[in-house]
């Protein structure tokens, strides 16, 4: 009997954008927030809010995709410097190299005799491949993609961002505050859930991790701007 191939969906696979994402738009709700939240709280005008929700959603959308691309490609730019460094080598001694890659997998657990074996098949189907996979860790399912990572925290962001704005413009000035605050909350809770759902992590955990850290940020900013506001 024949039987259809098994296929599996790792999660692994999705660690690069994901990570972006979920930084991006928790960034983007507890940022947002924070600012509407303080500039409230310091009893600004309603356009002096809307202005400042709509400054802090571009401004952080903008700062996020740009940080996200240097930081990943500087990951990027090291993974390639690896790779070449191991192309050199492989060239320059390619016994040695050899042998290095059979030492792995005898310290995974096969028999000498197996791991010379799996060594040299792997190595002739692809030396710099296996090398970099089992001596360096670099696959393609983990490897830095610089753009991807961008444009999934700058999008994350400005979606994050657009919900305590959206409230902002909804709610008189009198309750936004309190309205954002509680959005804000909602919103954090929902992506921790989200988040967990897509990665494959235990839901509570993360809805908890991320509001509580959320409400730390929410608060300290609403203290300020009082502070600031009875100041001025």
């Amino acid at each position: 009997m024949s039987r259809s191939p098994h296929l599996e969906r790792h999660l692994v696979g999705r660690v690069g954008w994901l990570r972006a994402a979920v930084l991006g738009a928790n960034d983007g709700i507890v940022s947002t927030a924070s600012l509407i939240v303080g500039v409230a709280a310091a009893e600004a005008s309603r356009s002096g809010i809307l202005a400042a929700g709509v400054a802090g959603l571009v401004a952080g959308a903008m700062s996020m995709a740009a940080g996200e691309y240097v930081s990943v490609s500087s990951q990027a730019d090291a993974e390639k410097a690896d790779l070449d460094r191991e192309r050199s080598e492989l060239a320059a001694a390619p016994e040695a190299e050899l042998k290095e890659l059979a030492g792995f997998y005898t310290a995974r657990g096969l028999t000498q005799d197996l791991a010379d074996q799996v060594a040299v098949q792997l190595t002739a189907a692809d030396a710099l491949g296996a090398h970099a996979q089992d001596e360096l860790g670099i696959s393609a399912i983990t490897t830095a993609r610089p753009i991807q990572a961008a444009l999934a925290s700058a999008g994350a962001f400005s979606i994050g961002a657009a919900v305590p704005l959206i409230i902002a413009i909804v709610f008189p000035p009198a309750l936004t505050a309190v309205s954002v605050t509680v959005a804000a909350v909602i919103s954090l809770a929902l992506l921790g859930a989200v988040g967990a759902k897509i990665g494959g992590a235990a839901m509570p955990k993360a809805v908890l991790r991320v509001t509580l850290w959320g409400v730390l940020a929410l608060a300290i900013t609403a203290g300020v701007g009082r502070i600031f506001g009875a100041v001025m």
